[in-house]
């Protein structure tokens, strides 16, 4: 029956929305790029082997992300490493030999025609300008998450603090600290030879405790 002739093909394993990798070369590393964003350390399992990259993750979903490569050509394991970010999981696969890959995944079998790697090749995925198109919308998407209350009055000034000179930085701590956290200033010429005094809120009376 028609049913049990469809039941029969391959179904290939869901990966999720936003769910994609891609890979680069230089002349010493193959550099595997997986865009999952807000991975925790202890829900990502990656295991490098001299031809195989296992990786499983579990995803908020509850669902897990599996890809297990097996690898186009000899690595080094113990000089492989990987990076956990915010918006992607980042494996760095240290080659065997300085080699040129021409594709990620082999079957097991050496290619005698491979060339030594030349570096005006890198790098060598043909995606690499739609995955940096990626990488964008995803920190554009993060950009746009904007926080609320207090957390976005501490964002403000935190990121105030990380671009002012260092006399908005002397300003800032000095009227934070003389205030008893009541004054943020910014400008030192205001306030650098003088205390800052206390001003709390209107309708209440500031106290030390």
């Amino acid at each position: 029956m028609a049913a049990a002739e469809s039941n029969s093909d391959p179904v290939p394993m869901p990966t999720g929305p936003k769910t994609r990798y891609d890979w680069y070369q230089t002349h010493t590393h193959v550099v595997v790029t997986i865009l999952i964003k807000n991975v925790k350390q202890e829900d990502a399992q990656i295991n490098i082997s001299e031809r195989n990259l296992s990786v499983t993750i579990k995803l908020p979903t509850g669902s897990d992300y599996n890809l297990d490569l097996d690898l186009a050509h000899l690595i080094a394991p113990e000089q492989s490493s990987y990076k956990i970010m915010s918006t992607k999981i980042e494996i760095k696969l240290k080659k065997g030999e300085g080699l040129q890959w021409t594709k990620l995944e082999g079957d097991g079998k050496e290619d005698d025609n491979i060339k030594q790697f030349t570096p005006p090749t890198y790098p060598t995925s043909g995606k690499k300008k739609d995955w940096d198109k990626i990488s964008k919308e995803v920190a554009e998407e993060e950009k746009n998450e904007k926080p609320e209350g207090d957390a976005a009055l501490n964002s403000l000034f935190q990121q105030i603090y990380a671009d002012g000179s260092d006399e908005v930085k002397k300003a800032m701590m000095k009227s934070f600290s003389e205030s008893g956290g009541t004054v943020l200033s910014t400008n030192w010429s205001e306030i650098g030879n003088k205390k800052t005094e206390v001003k709390p809120p209107d309708g209440m009376e500031y106290k030390k405790w």
